[in-house]
């Protein structure tokens, strides 16, 4: 998957995510969608780190690679692309 895919397939397991938290807040007992939430939030955590290994960290509360090293200021802001 090329960078765009991968965040656009993220952002979209990110989004069906926050639809079935909200869901459950009225339907909390519903099997179905906890089952679908959970697969949800595994899949974005699972795209959330294909994304970070591969193009770098997706927000600055990320922890040095190497002591003293700062590198999140290294990766291309979105409008640099």
């Amino acid at each position: 998957m090329d960078r765009d895919t991968l965040m656009l397939r993220l952002m979209q397991m990110d989004f069906t995510a926050i639809d079935l938290q909200l869901f459950l807040d009225t339907h909390p007992t519903d099997k179905q969608a906890i089952e679908q939430y959970n697969m949800a939030v595994a899949e974005a955590a699972k795209l959330r780190r294909e994304y970070e290994r591969l193009y770098g960290p997706l927000d600055a509360f990320v922890t040095p690679s190497r002591p003293g090293e700062f590198t999140y200021i290294n990766s291309p802001w979105p409008w640099e692309r």
